[in-house]
């Protein structure tokens, strides 16, 4: 039976979605889960692969807005929901959709696609390099000090409902976008997601908990958390994860981090998703209590190498010709001469020589400044044609800021 790549249908979406669940171990989600992803879902920007009337290929697309070094934004198709049926495994379903959505992304005018991967060894061979990174930490609070920042003692700390908080946290949120690379600018809806609290996948944990920082009444920070009670032998040692820890100042940062650090009957503070980078690192008393491991995040796909090249910004003046190796959306093979500074940039075709040979992967790993052209040289992925080249593009192409992005999708 011949497989069908169709845009997705309304009156599709449960058998779509359910399909997504069974790929991703059948584990049923919540109503709440259900209804929030149903509601974001651009169905017009997702597609199904079918058989029949089964469904055994999903992937969509989020409009996205991502904030790129410069401090400008770059429309982006958000990559999500990416799933193929275990029976239809080594049958080219994925390349399809693959090569259906970046096709259309293209038609869209978005210079770039992103996405997160269950795997990361999957999405290499369709142009996607891995374009930012997250730290996770395992604070030991019972052992570790937080160094707070002048000012931290006149931030006032108070519990709130999460949802009655809700529009003067997005309002912090919304102030912090663009502050660092690789950050989303999302549409209406999206404030719903770090509410979401369902029961069952609490691990008996509390419900979410929600701390307001204020100074002179403006709400400058926020820490949402869960806080899961242990003990052994009627030792306490419980557990707070937090879920965000969000501040618009230093002060504020620093005495979120001191409550969460301090909370009675509780020895860790854990959090899974914070910049490489972060302040708290230069915070905390011992920095081999925390529990450091990095992982990676948001993978980056430059669909039009000269708009997105040109979108953004570079540390340092920058002249350099690549030669761009990019077999699955060969509009962007050959050669590109982009010039450029910290005032903007201009990326254009060429018959000029190359300077520097590489894949758009590559181009996509160093697109935000996480991953320097320099690393991946010695990894043998870029190769210098012209003397002082790599040197030049290398620190061009950083971001005095790790990239980050603050939630999946």
């Amino acid at each position: 039976m011949t497989s069908d790549v169709r845009v997705l249908c309304q009156d599709e979406w449960e058998r779509w979605y359910a399909r997504l669940e069974v790929a991703f171990g059948g584990v049923p989600e919540s109503p709440q889960e259900q209804r929030l992803w149903k509601d974001l879902t651009e169905v017009d920007r997702s597609v199904g692969v079918w058989e029949g009337e089964e469904c055994v290929g999903t992937a969509g697309a989020f409009s996205f807005r991502v904030s790129v070094p410069g401090g400008a934004f770059v429309d982006a198709a958000g990559v999500t929901m990416v799933s193929v049926a275990a029976t239809h495994r080594r049958r080219g379903i994925l390349t399809s959709m693959m090569r259906r959505q970046l096709d259309d992304v293209r038609a869209w005018g978005e210079p770039l696609a992103v996405l997160t991967a269950s795997e990361p060894a999957i999405y290499g061979r369709f142009g996607y390099g891995i374009g930012s990174r997250q730290a996770y930490l395992s604070i030991d609070s019972s052992r570790v000090r937080i160094d707070v920042p002048a000012g931290a003692d006149d931030v006032r700390l108070r519990f709130v409902d999460p949802a009655e908080a809700a529009e003067r946290c997005e309002a912090v949120y919304l102030r912090l976008i663009g502050t660092r690379p690789g950050m989303l600018a999302r549409g209406p809806g999206w404030e719903r997601l770090p509410l979401l609290d369902p029961p069952e996948g609490r691990g008996g944990a509390s419900p979410l908990q929600c701390v307001v920082a204020e100074r002179g009444g403006e709400t400058v920070g926020f820490a949402r958390f869960h806080n899961k009670p242990e003990s052994e032998w009627a030792v306490p040692h419980g557990r707070i994860q937090a879920q965000e820890v969000t501040a618009l100042d230093p002060a504020a940062y620093g005495a979120l981090w001191r409550f969460l650090c301090d909370i009675d009957l509780t020895s860790t503070v854990e959090v899974r998703n914070r910049p490489v980078d972060d302040p708290v690192l230069s915070m905390v008393s011992d920095i081999r209590r925390c529990g450091v491991r990095v992982r990676d995040s948001m993978h980056v796909r430059l669909v039009e190498v000269g708009a997105a090249l040109e979108a953004r910004t570079y540390l340092t003046p920058v002249d350099v010709v690549f030669e761009v190796e990019d077999v699955f959306c060969p509009w962007n093979q050959g050669r590109w001469r982009l010039s450029g500074d910290a005032k903007g940039a201009s990326c254009e075709r060429t018959t000029e020589p190359a300077d520097l040979a590489l894949s758009v992967r590559e181009l996509g790993a160093a697109y935000l400044g996480d991953t320097s052209l320099a690393e991946l040289a010695g990894a043998g992925r870029v190769r210098e044609l012209r003397q002082g080249a790599l040197a030049e593009a290398a620190v061009a192409f950083g971001s005095p800021v790790a990239p980050w992005l603050q939630h999946g999708f």
